[in-house]
C-alpha cells in the first residue's frame, strides 16, 4: 500500500501541469508537494500573491505564462469586451482547474497500478496499489474540502512589486462581501495584467543578451522597511548582476537605525554603496559589516567586472540642528574637483563615477561615461558637454516618511541599467516608477542609449 500512495502521489505531482486560457492569457496550473498546501499566483516581473485557500499535501500554483496581445488590446480598448469577460472567466477558471485534477488524478491512479505490477509483477499487487492510490488520492480531496476557506481571498499575501500595489488585483475583501461580484474581480485582474503586458510589449527593442552586465541603481531608501520588497524582487526577476546605492540609506545616521542595513545581505548580489548626507560613519560601518556589500569612499573596485569608483558624501546633515561645514553647494562643487583632480592623476578610468549629490558628481564629468547620483529624490538624466551621462534616481524609498510631507506622496524609483560586458558602456535602462504611499500606480518605461560608444572628453 505505501508503494502504491508514494507512486499515486508522485503521479499526481508528475500529471498535476496544464495550460489554460483565460481571457486574453495563458495559465499554467500546477501541482506543488507541499507542508501546508494553498494557492499562489505568479504575475512576472510584477510578483506574487498567496492565498491560504486551503491545507494539505499539494498545492495550487498559477502562472501566467502568455498574454495574447491582439486579444488584450481589444480587451482594453473595448469596454463590451470586458462585459464578456465578466460572464466567461470563472467558467474558464474551473475548466482548467478540472482538466488539471483529471489529468493528474489518471496518471496518479496508472503510476500506482504500474508500480505495483512492475515491483511485484503481480496483478494482485497491482490491483493493491491501484487501490491504495485512489485511496490517497480520496484522502487529499477529502482533506482539502474539509479545510477549504473561501475568506482566504481576503486576506492575501503579496511579495514582490505587488507587496506594494495590491490593488492591481481589486479589493480583495469585496470579493468575499459581495461574492455576486466575484467574477468581475476576476475580469479586472485580467484586464490589468493584460493593460501591463500589451503597455511593456511596445517598449524599444533592445533585448540584453547574457553577456549583458544587469545593474539595479536605487538611492534615497530613507529607512523605508517597504523598499526591501521593491529591490529583491526586482533583483530577482531582471536577473540583477550587483546593485548601487547612492545613498541616504538612513533618515538620521543613528545607532538605532544601524540594524536598517541587515537586510542587505538576504539580497544575493553585490551591493555597492557610498555614503549621502542622511548617514553616519556609524551607517558606513554597517553597511561595511554586510558580507555583500562593498562600500567606496574615495576608491575604485572592480564589481562584475564594471569598474566604479564612488565617494561619500562629506557632509552629515540628517536635520537643520546637524551642520558642518560643508552645507553649501559651492563647497560640495569645490570637493568634487578637488576628489576628481586627485582621480585624474591616478590615471584610473573608471566606467561608473558614484556620488550622492550630482552636484559633487558632475565635478567627475570627462573622467568617466557615467555618472551616478541621487538626493534630488527626483530623478533626472542628461548627456553632459563632455559626452558623460549624469543619471540622478529618485527616492526608492518613496522619500521615508518625508514623502508624506508634499500633497502628493513621493513615488518609489530605481532603475535597471544594461550594459555592455565588451565595451562596459550603458546601452539602454528601464526606469521603474511605483505610487508612493497610498498610491498604486506602477509604471515601466526602457530608454536606448543613443550614442553608447561615443567619445569621452577630458
Amino acid at each position: 500500500m505505501a508503494v502504491g500512495m508514494a507512486a499515486g502521489y508522485a503521479g499526481l505531482l508528475l500529471g498535476g501541469r496544464t495550460v489554460t486560457p483565460v481571457g486574453p492569457t495563458d495559465v499554467q496550473l500546477t501541482l506543488h508537494p507541499s507542508l501546508h498546501g494553498g494557492t499562489n499566483l505568479e504575475l512576472p516581473p510584477l510578483g506574487s500573491l498567496q492565498l491560504d485557500t486551503h491545507w494539505g499535501p499539494v498545492s495550487l500554483e498559477a502562472n501566467l505564462k502568455d498574454v495574447r496581445p491582439e486579444q488584450a488590446q481589444k480587451l482594453i480598448e473595448d469596454g463590451a469586451e470586458l462585459d464578456r469577460l465578466t460572464d466567461q472567466i470563472a467558467d474558464q477558471i474551473r475548466d482548467g482547474v478540472v482538466a488539471l485534477l483529471l489529468r493528474a488524478t489518471l496518471i496518479a491512479l496508472a503510476a500506482g497500478f504500474l508500480t505495483g505490477l512492475a515491483l511485484f509483477r503481480s496483478w494482485r499487487r497491482a490491483l493493491l496499489g491501484l487501490a491504495s492510490t485512489a485511496a490517497g488520492l480520496v484522502a487529499v480531496a477529502l482533506l482539502t474540502w474539509a479545510t477549504f476557506n473561501p475568506q482566504s481571498i481576503a486576506e492575501p499575501r503579496y511579495t514582490g512589486l505587488l507587496a506594494n500595489a495590491p490593488q492591481i488585483v481589486g479589493d480583495a475583501r469585496s470579493l468575499v462581501e459581495r461574492f455576486s461580484e466575484y467574477r468581475a474581480q476576476l475580469a479586472r485582474l485580467v484586464g490589468n495584467v493584460s493593460e501591463l503586458y500589451a503597455t511593456t510589449s511596445t517598449l524599444p527593442t533592445y533585448e540584453p543578451d547574457p553577456s549583458t552586465i544587469r545593474v539595479l541603481h536605487v538611492s534615497d531608501i530613507h529607512l523605508n522597511p517597504a523598499a526591501w520588497n521593491v529591490i529583491k524582487s526586482v533583483s530577482t526577476q531582471f536577473k540583477v548582476d550587483l546593485i548601487i546605492d547612492t545613498g541616504d540609506l538612513m533618515d538620521h545616521g543613528s545607532e538605532a537605525e544601524d540594524r536598517f542595513a541587515d537586510d542587505i545581505s538576504d539580497l544575493d548580489v553585490p551591493y555597492v554603496y557610498v555614503r549621502g548626507n542622511h548617514d553616519s560613519k556609524g551607517t558606513e560601518e554597517a553597511v561595511a559589516d554586510q558580507e555583500n556589500a562593498i562600500v567606496l569612499d574615495d576608491d575604485t573596485r572592480e564589481v562584475k567586472g564594471l569598474r566604479i569608483y564612488g565617494v561619500g558624501d562629506p557632509r552629515f546633515t540628517p536635520d537643520k540642528s546637524t551642520r558642518d561645514d560643508f552645507t553649501g553647494a559651492d563647497a560640495i562643487r569645490a570637493e568634487g574637483h578637488r576628489l576628481a583632480n586627485g582621480l585624474r592623476e591616478s590615471g584610473e578610468t573608471p566606467d561608473i563615477v558614484v556620488a550622492h549629490d550630482p552636484t559633487e558628481g558632475e565635478a567627475f564629468s570627462g573622467l568617466t561615461p557615467l555618472i551616478l547620483g541621487g538626493h534630488a529624490h527626483q530623478r533626472s538624466t542628461r548627456l553632459l558637454p563632455t559626452g558623460t551621462r549624469l543619471f540622478v534616481q529618485g527616492s526608492t524609498g518613496g522619500a521615508g516618511l518625508r514623502g508624506l510631507e508634499h500633497e502628493k506622496p513621493t513615488p518609489i524609483e530605481l532603475s535597471v541599467m544594461y550594459f555592455s560586458r565588451a565595451t562596459h558602456r550603458l546601452q539602454g535602462w528601464d526606469d521603474l516608477r511605483l505610487g508612493g504611499l497610498g498610491l498604486t500606480s506602477a509604471h515601466i518605461e526602457r530608454h536606448l542609449e543613443p550614442d553608447p560608444d561615443r567619445a569621452i572628453k577630458p
